[in-house]
């Protein structure tokens, strides 16, 4: 924040506008200028930009502006900063005249609000902080020329500039003037969320995403791998039971005989009648009667049967080793696959299975 010297503070001050006035003339209607309006931002809302020193060497003083902002007829006002501050009475204009428009002002410091600059951005009704913007606070400084009494001069005026401006923050924020001015002698920087923690501003916008990505699933969102696998999850019900079975759902039904030949089925038959007869003669039992025995008379032996001669057995038609081999699979004691291996080769309707059962 700068300042001219007490005493010759209307002459310094209209020096300085004959110079920015020199110099306006001189560059022509280019002129850069420290600041811009702009009423057709869209038809409710005007656009004003502060973009250099306030009261800069180059452009419009304070009253020009001024002069400008009556003429606008919007109803809201958007004053966008980045300024690294400049003349305090100048921006102390400024800001009254922002205060008095009837236009609902909303400030928004779009990179940097320093020095008297934070003091203009404080009288918008509403102050944005955009991303990575920065706020920044101090006390007043100046240049004197004179003698120790100009001097002693000075360092009060800038005192009481200084608590001048902490009343600014204090009326916006809350807090006592002595507290803003300890912040301003040393010099606070404020980033969007302290501001807006301290009262200096009303938010703190966030910068958007890059691109449209969505949003990370939640928990519950993630994919069951395991219902990939499970038609019923995606309507599947099975066949209906009255629904007529198709050529495709009909049972297979295969012909022994014809796969591996009558010779062999006829073996296979022999073998399981054989391990039948077996399993229907009850074997000699070699156990011993325990316990006391009652003496009794001896018994005569009686005499012993006359030998009856064997009946001849006619030799086992000769088979190869994959019959024996499936012969020894039969004697396993499983009765149940027996008798479904009996219904799969029933006795034939041929006269040889007849005569044989």
């Amino acid at each position: 924040m700068n300042i001219t010297l007490p005493g010759k503070a209307a002459t310094l001050m209209a020096s300085q506008r004959e110079r920015a006035e020199k110099q306006r003339a001189r560059l022509g209607v280019e002129a850069r200028s420290w600041y811009r309006i702009s009423n057709a931002a869209s038809d409710d809302e005007a656009e004003v930009m502060i973009y250099d020193e306030v009261g800069g060497w180059f452009g419009c003083t304070a009253d020009d502006m001024i002069a400008e902002l009556r003429q606008i007829t919007a109803p809201r006002m958007r004053v966008r900063i980045n300024s690294p501050g400049g003349s305090v009475f100048e921006g102390i204009a400024i800001a009254n005249a922002l205060r008095a428009h009837p236009a609902s002002v909303t400030v928004q410091v779009d990179a940097v609000a320093a020095s008297i600059a934070s003091v203009i951005a404080m009288a918008g009704d509403r102050i944005e902080m955009a991303p990575n913007s920065m706020l920044m606070i101090h006390d007043a400084s100046g240049l004197c020329m004179g003698n120790a009494a100009d001097m002693e001069e000075m360092a009060e005026l800038l005192d009481l500039i200084s608590d001048n401006i902490a009343d600014a923050y204090a009326a916006r924020a809350g807090g006592t003037r002595e507290q803003w001015r300890e912040r301003m002698r040393a010099e606070t920087w404020y980033l969007p969320e302290d501001a807006v923690e301290n009262g200096l501003a009303d938010e703190a916008v966030q910068a958007p995403k890059a691109g449209n990505a969505p949003p990370a699933p939640e928990e519950d969102d993630e994919p069951d791998m395991a219902r990939a696998w499970d038609l019923a999850a995606y309507g599947y019900q099975g066949p209906r039971r009255d629904e007529p079975k198709t050529e495709e759902q009909q049972p297979l039904t295969i012909n022994i005989g014809a796969a591996v030949g009558e010779d062999f089925v006829e073996q296979l038959r022999a073998l399981v009648r054989q391990e039948v007869k077996d399993r229907t003669v009850a074997p000699a039992s070699d156990a011993t009667p325990t316990g006391p025995v009652a003496e009794t008379e001896p018994v005569e032996p009686a005499p012993e049967p006359a030998a009856v001669p064997e009946p001849e057995v006619p030799a086992a038609e000769p088979v190869d080793a994959w019959a024996a081999d499936i012969a020894g699979l039969l004697t396993t004691p499983a009765d149940d696959w027996a008798a479904d291996l009996t219904h799969l080769i029933g006795p034939d309707t041929s006269s040889r299975a007849a005569a044989e059962a």
